[in-house]
């Protein structure tokens, strides 16, 4: 229900809407992590802005933080995508986030003054490197008093490999963790085998996460494309407060002590990387536990160099945070050979099913499947089944005979192409795409690669992405987007010259010219599924924004994300979809504020249905997870707006846009 009459009564029983779910939650108002708790519900109790009022929302400041303009010769691989978090009032209620070249920023949350800046000053070495800061973590030490400087912390990693304290008041760096305020982790990577001879490929992306005083760290391994001996993948702990190394979990299992060591081959076990945590992390510090949603191990698209189901590999793992042993894991794609890294946060949320709240954690896939299940244990909430798949793999594949599929909820979009699916503008147009689905291989989801070319739908980019979810506790509602858009990858022969060129970073990139899997016989070419018209060869919409009741296990709506006119040759207003990255929140007023979109727009829909209630133009793309906070009796929803280096590099920029109701 929207809430009626003036201002002044409106911001009222927004207030008392707050406190009553304060005293129900014993969760706090401030957006201090990055999906608002440490369990990333992205679930907001503020309801001042709602459904009958929110097409009043006004902007009402902006920030730009000029490190595009300091680092011209970086734009091209920069990315604004970050979160910001709200620091509580002990420790200054500043508004702080981080720019893809991990300068941390505070800002004033009512006007976006600028209050301090903290520069790391990031070493880029020879190689071009994607440059992305997602967020920070914050930490309040509860040993030190309140006063005392760094008391309460923020941390950040950067994309040299480093982990840094700051003082959240100051910004000033803590002494007194690791060495003047920073621990590198370089000696660390290095001394995990297998170590390539560069670490170009190893970054820091996602926020670090804090449970009980442990600082937890995952990785970006962009090696893991080219090489089947990519980096370890390692996930690292640090104390909180000096910085020393707590416990490190490797995902490829080397410890013989490992149940899972037994399940591999001893030899692949010495040469295999990845399975890094490169996207978001979550945490529940009552139960001591960090979940892990771990990525493929390398190389991706063949496995013949690591056979077996490859655990804990694509897997969600919770360990215990003071000392990372494994409590329980799953592993949601078998041996992948797809790419189908976990990407998205794992959520921590309860679920009220017969009047009985279940803690649980949702894990959101590339293929479209959402996974639930019991917080403490891992018994899943729905059902589970292993069904047979396609195991014709390349030579030298061996491929898993079964893969997971939850019974419930249903998948999100439709999995599988064939030539009958193809779709275009013009006949020409779908006919290049029929031919092209023909002359490929093509089926259902885990189709195999193939030397004659493979179609996969979705593709690597998902379904669902990093931009994950947000769940509404009143409704039992989980909202995500999907892309619906397919690929072509083809398996080639590597040449011995191409195998031991030097390594050239620009090859190899997610869409570009034949690149060599070195350590294997293969080489790899790969696209997304266009028509000559650079269209989608499958029907719209392209992605989509869906409400999902996760106590029944329906998808309760689905509406296209976004409009086409930005992306296409001729300005069409379809509201088809266009491509995504970066995911929604909830808000008590019943919204749903989403950007994500290549449209250069910012929007809020209706949590019961979907419908879009406002809609507004903003200077570029924003790419990145809008948050929301109160100040002053008023709200504010913000968003980083900066483009997509993949989606349309043209829109690399630098806006942080604040958005309220008009004073």
């Amino acid at each position: 229900m929207g809430m009626n009459g003036p201002p002044a009564m409106r911001i009222g029983l927004g207030l008392t809407a707050v406190l009553l779910f304060l005293s129900a939650s014993g969760w706090g108002q401030d957006w201090s992590y990055y999906g608002y708790d440490p369990g990333g519900s992205r679930f907001s109790p503020l309801a001042q802005i709602d459904r009958d009022n929110v097409d009043r929302l006004e902007l009402a400041w902006s920030f730009r933080h000029g490190d595009l303009e300091r680092n011209p010769d970086r734009k091209a691989f920069a990315a604004f995508h970050a979160t910001p978090i709200l620091v509580p009032e002990a420790a200054g209620r500043s508004l702080i986030f981080c720019t893809p070249f991990h300068r941390v920023i505070a800002l004033d949350p009512g006007t976006g003054g600028l209050r301090w800046s903290f520069d790391p000053e990031v070493s880029y070495g020879d190689f071009p490197t994607r440059l992305k800061c997602l967020g920070l973590a914050y930490w309040q030490d509860p040993q030190a008093s309140d006063g005392a400087a760094c008391a309460h912390r923020v941390y950040v990693g950067t994309s040299d490999r480093r982990l840094i304290a700051l003082d959240a008041r100051s910004g000033r760096a803590c002494k007194d963790f690791g060495v003047d305020g920073q621990v590198d982790v370089n000696p660390l990577i290095k001394s995990t085998p297998p170590v390539p001879d560069n670490l170009w490929g190893i970054v820091f992306s996602a926020p670090p996460v804090v449970v009980n005083g442990v600082v937890v760290i995952g990785g970006i391994n962009n090696m893991k494309n080219q090489y089947a001996s990519a980096a370890n993948g390692s996930i690292r702990a640090f104390d909180g407060r000096t910085g020393a190394l707590r416990w490190v979990f490797d995902p490829i299992p080397h410890d013989p002590r490992d149940p899972e060591f037994g399940n591999w081959e001893p030899g692949s076990l010495a040469k295999t990387g990845g399975a890094n945590v490169w996207s978001l992390l979550s945490v529940d510090q009552d139960r001591d536990l960090v979940f892990l949603p771990t990525a493929s191990a390398s190389p991706n698209f063949y496995g013949g160099t690591r056979p077996g189901d490859n655990r804990y590999a694509n897997s969600l793992v919770a360990l215990r945070g003071a000392t990372g042993e494994v409590v329980w894991h799953f592993q949601a794609v078998h041996h992948d050979v797809w790419d189908w890294d976990l990407p998205a946060q794992p959520m921590l949320v309860d679920i009220t099913r017969d009047g009985i709240k279940v803690p649980v954690v949702v894990l959101l896939t590339k293929p479209g499947m959402v996974f639930v299940f019991h917080r403490e244990t891992g018994e899943p909430f729905f059902p589970i089944e292993e069904r047979s798949v396609p195991v014709d793999g390349v030579q030298g594949e061996v491929l898993s005979p079964t893969q997971p599929f939850p019974v419930k909820p249903p998948l999100l979009m439709k999995t599988g192409i064939t030539p009958e699916d193809a779709w275009g503008m013009t006949l020409l147009d779908r006919g290049a795409c029929r031919d092209m689905i023909a002359s490929s291989r093509h089926g259902d989801i885990f189709t195999p690669p193939s030397t004659d070319g493979w179609i996969m739908y979705p593709g690597t980019g998902g379904g669902m992405n990093w931009g994950g979810g947000a769940f509404d506790p009143n409704r039992n509602l989980l909202v995500t987007s999907v892309s619906q858009v397919g690929m072509w990858l083809k398996l080639m022969s590597a040449t011995d010259a191409e195998l031991n060129a030097p390594f050239d970073p620009s090859v190899g990139a997610p869409m570009g010219p034949k690149a060599p899997i070195r350590g294997t016989p293969y080489a790899l070419k790969q696209g997304i599924l266009l028509s000559p018209m650079f269209m989608p060869c499958t029907a719209p919409p392209w992605s989509s924004l869906l409400g999902v009741d996760l106590a029944a296990g329906e998808i309760n709506w689905s509406i296209p994300l976004g409009v086409i006119d930005k992306m296409a040759r001729m300005p069409l207003p379809m509201k088809w979809g266009t491509p995504t990255a970066g995911g929604p929140i909830i808000t008590a007023g019943g919204l749903v504020f989403v950007g994500s979109t290549a449209d250069r727009r910012f929007r809020a829909f209706d949590i019961d249905t979907g419908k879009e209630l406002w809609v507004t133009d903003i200077p570029k793309s924003a790419h990145a997870t809008p948050m929301t906070y109160a100040v002053d009796g008023r709200q504010f929803v913000v968003i980083a707006a900066g483009g997509h280096m993949f989606i349309d590099a043209t829109e690399i920029d630098d806006y942080l846009l604040a958005y309220a109701l008009s004073e």
